[in-house]
């Protein structure tokens, strides 16, 4: 018999979240169970994503978003059935969510946490088949307990964060977080129904060759971006961008690189969201040995204002960014 056949599955996530509970603040089981709910509602997804095109509940909703972009029927899915979950598990008090006006208050008022989420990141490729991504932040609630979760919960900066993570629908499906304490990956097996610890303690390389940006706003950037993204052609770096934030923030976690979106002069505020896909990222970024800033600031010390609050977003391999900042401030 052929002994590839013999060998062990691996670690599954729940018993990895078990393993390395202490290391959680507050290690008293409730986020332990938070990110478990988590992954039950990527498990949902994952089987409504890959089954999209057979049950037509792929394309337009019919409907914008708070964002004022046009919904997705996955999006309004994958949002459902994050807040479900999350409701339903008992251990948050309150959700904010990219595709929400307002703060959802899930009736758990003993619940020791907020998330913020982007319940499906990535909607102009889900028709296309290209990878597409949830994306979510925790924090400990500073209200007290017995009540709603107040906005100055949700408003906290990404400092405060005491777990985030991303799930990638691609090829395979893979749920990334971080407590703090490093970055690990975990593939999902359908077969079995489970993720396993496939990608133990993720570095991303310090140095990379690869720049992901919408060249196209090329002419709307600063100066500085310009220049920045002049280096990248004479460099002959590699130009990699596919318009799922997810997918290509994956990638240059994994091989080295640095993806922007800047401000331009159409949204001189930026693009991405802080609360729903900076924050998390950055923490992510800066624990697996990278950078995230704004092009001034450091992204996780930066004080929301707004729930939608957006901001000029860069991130990845900490020497493409040092580099990035000398020329776009040169």
């Amino acid at each position: 018999m052929d002994s590839k056949l013999a060998l062990p599955v691996g670690t599954t996530l729940d018993r990895f979240i078990m393993r390395n509970q202490e290391d959680f603040p507050f290690a008293t089981g409730e986020l332990s169970q938070l990110l478990r709910d988590l992954a039950l509602a990527a498990k949902i997804v994952n089987r409504e994503v890959n089954h999209s095109g057979l049950i037509g509940i792929s394309g337009a909703y019919g409907s914008q978003n708070i964002q004022g972009e046009d919904q997705q029927k996955l999006d309004v899915i994958a949002n459902i059935r994050f807040i479900r979950a999350l409701r339903n598990g008992g251990e948050v008090c309150t959700i904010i969510s990219e595709e929400d006006d307002e703060m959802i208050q899930t009736g758990n008022c003993q619940g020791k946490y907020i998330v913020a989420m982007d319940p499906l990141d990535g909607s102009s490729n889900i028709d296309v088949n290209v990878s597409i991504g949830t994306i979510f932040s925790i924090y400990r609630r500073q209200s007290g307990l017995g009540e709603d979760g107040l906005l100055s919960d949700c408003l906290q900066p990404g400092e405060q964060q005491v777990a985030a993570g991303y799930i990638i629908y691609g090829p395979c499906t893979m749920l990334v977080y971080t407590t703090g304490n490093g970055v690990n990956g975990f593939t999902y097996e359908p077969s079995l129904g489970e993720f396993f610890l496939s990608h133990q303690d993720i570095r991303i390389p310090e140095e990379g060759y690869i720049y992901s940006c919408n060249e196209g706003n090329y002419r709307y950037f600063d100066e500085g971006t310009r220049a920045y993204l002049d280096y990248c052609r004479k460099e002959a770096l590699t130009a990699r961008y596919t318009g799922s934030l997810v997918g290509d923030f994956h990638r240059n976690l994994l091989k080295g690189g640095i993806y922007l979106y800047p401000a331009t002069e159409k949204a001189p505020q930026g693009k991405l969201r802080l609360l729903y896909e900076c924050n998390a990222l950055a923490f992510i970024a800066e624990q697996a040995g990278g950078t995230a800033t704004n092009g001034q600031t450091r992204v996780l010390e930066i004080q929301p204002t707004n729930l939608h609050q957006r901001l000029p977003f860069i991130t990845g391999s900490k020497n493409m960014i040092a580099k990035a900042q000398a020329i776009m401030q040169g």
